[in-house]
């Protein structure tokens, strides 16, 4: 592909998961060899989008790694960069954007590398709530208008006359969420300007739940979040230009949708070498990656590809060479 909680989905803990490549081989056998009652630590920061894909790798990790402890919390793309991962203090950063020039910058006068590793891709999904039966399909253009801090648009009927003399009633991710950057870059098309009156939050359920609380409310989520709750809230289709599409894993992995996107975990590269326990998590989580009955299924991303899953799994060889 080029491009906080999970709620009520089944737990990863109840299903076995079998590796068959050399290279998770590899990952189980170094990872035996930190046993015998010797605590190894990895934290993993950043992006409630990636957060449940970050969970799922580290519950199954631990299950078949006794001794290692992997902690996940969700902060936020940003907030995990500017709290945690740039000043040192954790070991991989999960982010819903690319990493920005600066933030590599600030990495780099800390001592560091940031090794990037997508990890899924995502279809950010535009919702509504499911009594709004005048709209199915917006265009870009019109959800950039509802969100732009300078169009003055109060009503629905604002942005388009066939909808309804309603005031909006929004709701997305919080100013620290890299989704939050995604959507200001690529929608509004004003990275980090928004329009004041939304009411932002790092736990997506809450955005899908509010949205469902209110007839003229819209927002927006990753895919894997809307699927978590696809009963509450109605998915809006995206006229990139080519006509209106529906957000779907299958769009997102071939780009027909317009608001597919990659997804990525950061690693620290010292910590690589400084950190034993780091180097074969990492192998199992990028190996992970490409299992279409977690990624997909369970969780509701685009699974990685074996080319794709090859290239990350060089990026830690080549780091841990260096």
């Amino acid at each position: 592909m080029d491009v906080s909680n999970r709620g009520d989905r089944t737990s990863l803990g109840t299903r076995r998961r079998f590796l068959t490549t050399a290279g998770a081989a590899a990952a189980f056998g170094l990872a035996g060899c930190l046993g015998g009652g010797d605590e190894r630590e990895i934290r993993i920061t950043g992006s409630s989008t990636v957060f449940p894909l970050s969970e799922a790798v580290a519950e199954e990790y631990q299950r078949e790694n006794d001794g290692v402890n992997v902690s996940v919390s969700s902060d936020g793309s940003t907030g995990g960069f500017e709290q945690f991962f740039i000043p040192g203090d954790s070991d991989i950063n999960g982010s819903s954007r690319p990493i920005l020039e600066e933030e590599v910058e600030r990495c780099r006068e800390n001592g560091f590398e940031p090794i990037e590793i997508q990890c899924a891709g995502d279809a950010l999904t535009a919702i509504v709530n499911n009594e709004a039966d005048w709209v199915d399909c917006m265009t870009i253009e019109e959800l950039g208008q509802i969100w732009d801090p300078d169009a003055e648009n109060e009503l629905w009927s604002d942005v388009n006359s066939d909808w309804p003399d309603e005031p909006f009633e929004l709701y997305g991710p919080a100013t620290t969420s890299g989704t939050f950057d995604y959507w200001t870059e690529d929608v509004i098309g004003k990275f980090r300007q928004i329009r004041d009156d939304f009411e932002g939050t790092e736990r997506d359920d809450i955005i899908a739940s509010s949205v469902a609380g209110s007839q003229y409310a819209h927002g927006y989520l990753p895919f894997s979040y809307y699927t978590n709750n696809q009963d509450q809230v109605k998915a809006l289709d995206v006229d990139g230009g080519n006509g209106c599409t529906s957000p779907s894993l299958e769009a997102a992995s071939t780009g027909e949708y317009p608001l597919s996107r990659p997804i990525f975990w950061y690693v620290n590269g010292n910590r690589l070498t400084e950190n034993p326990a780091l180097e074969p998590f990492m192998r199992f989580a990028i190996e992970m990656t490409g299992d279409q009955s977690i990624v997909a299924d369970d969780i509701g991303y685009v699974p990685m590809s074996d080319e794709e899953i090859q290239t990350n799994l060089s990026k830690i060889d080549d780091a841990v060479s260096e």
